[in-house]
């Protein structure tokens, strides 16, 4: 594949920071690289490509306004690292500098083919990644668990491909080592250390403790969070969530949904406003950061008004600070939901009413819990 006709008008430039380097001809055409030379990211033509550690490629474009996004099909990815490649080429061939950059010789190096086989390496060092928070999509993703111990949420197809598992020690020391060795260059980028999959945080302490411990010594420096439910989680003691945060434990993920009863039984999962209140209220006295998720839109306009109620009156209620997270996630229909909202006649939030529900929450938000960074969750931007 060649690029663009034309293109040699303008100089390419590369800009190398210590993490990661960059090749930019204008404003128009960017690329980043990790430092082993697999691109990260590139932009062109008003489309984004990001690419994950497997070599999944998600595309990204506004039209009309709107967010476009698509994943690629791996020929179609072929053909984007074939042009990642040329437009690397290119630059080498145009500037005697940038023939003789280490960086742009390893990434000149990276063919399709070797690219796309990258998910033979993935698939050594894990099982699927299937979610995680916006904030840690570039963290050291360790998977202490695979799947999730509830599995049973109607909204939530993430896990249901595998059986909830913990690793045992001598598997998750083989684990680490793969992570590591996959990671390479791109370890340079990622500061922070995620405890997968679903609920890992719901592990015993006599389990979590020393895999936290071997988690810290494979990768030092880096502040540790995960994710677990509000019905898991109340099983610890203060005291056990206080020494996770002695072994480095940061921030704790905790997915609420609503704070609505009847809507959070009706999606299948345990817990509720209450238990929630006490929940975060108990991490925060720990000593622990949250990242509390909630969903916009969910259970559809059966449920709106309880829903918008009763998760206003939780959010105002929790006791948030500086450093911690709101999350809120558009809804999608998916899975189970759509079978039980068909039979029990519960229609779709209207797209301007699940905005509008948003905007009240970050409102609402900004009001009770100024400190607090909101932001939004859309989970079909994930990708590791």
């Amino acid at each position: 594949m060649t690029a663009a006709p034309g293109s040699a008008a303008q100089p390419y430039r590369l800009q190398v920071r210590p993490d990661s380097f960059t090749l930019s001809r204008g404003a128009d055409l960017v690329l980043s690289f990790d430092l082993d030379g697999r691109p990260l990211t590139w932009f062109s033509e008003g489309t984004l490509h990001k690419r994950s550690l497997a070599s999944q490629v998600l595309a990204r474009r506004r039209v009309n306004g709107s967010r476009e996004r698509w994943t690629l099909t791996p020929e179609q990815a072929l053909e984007q690292f074939a042009q990642v490649k040329a437009w690397v080429d290119e630059a080498r061939g145009q500037d005697r500098s940038l023939l003789s950059s280490p960086l742009l010789t390893q990434a000149a190096a990276w063919t399709p083919r070797r690219l796309l086989d990258e998910q033979a390496r993935f698939s050594l060092a894990y099982s699927p990644v299937s979610i995680l928070p916006p904030d840690q999509y570039y963290s050291v993703v360790v998977q202490v668990t695979r799947g999730c111990s509830w599995n049973q949420c109607t909204f939530c197809t993430f896990y249901r491909d595998r059986p909830f598992t913990t690793l045992p020690p001598t598997e998750f020391q083989a684990h680490l080592e793969q992570v590591d060795a996959l990671l390479g260059g791109s370890l340079a980028l990622r500061r922070s250390i995620f405890l997968a999959d679903g609920n890992a945080l719901m592990v015993s302490n006599a389990r979590l403790l020393p895999a936290l411990a071997s988690v810290r010594a494979a990768f030092p420096g880096r502040p540790v969070s995960g994710f677990v439910d509000v019905f898991t989680g109340q099983r610890k003691s203060g005291e056990d969530w206080r020494a996770l945060r002695d072994a480095g434990l940061k921030r704790v993920y905790v997915g609420l949904e609503t704070g609505h009863d009847p809507l959070l039984a009706w999606v299948n999962k345990p817990g509720g406003r209450e238990a929630s209140r006490q929940f975060v209220s108990q991490l925060k006295e720990a000593g622990l950061e949250v990242g509390v998720i909630v969903m916009t839109g969910l259970g559809g306009l059966t449920y709106v008004a309880g829903h918008v109620t009763d998760t206003s009156a939780l959010l105002e209620q929790l006791p948030l600070s500086s450093g911690d997270l709101v999350y809120l996630s558009p809804f999608v229909e998916h899975g189970p939901y759509v079978t039980r909202a068909t039979e029990d006649d519960v229609a779709p939030l209207p797209e301007v009413d699940r905005l509008t529900q948003e905007m009240l929450f970050r409102s609402l938000l900004s009001t009770v819990h100024p400190g607090v960074q909101v932001a939004r969750y859309d989970i079909r931007e994930f990708i590791y």
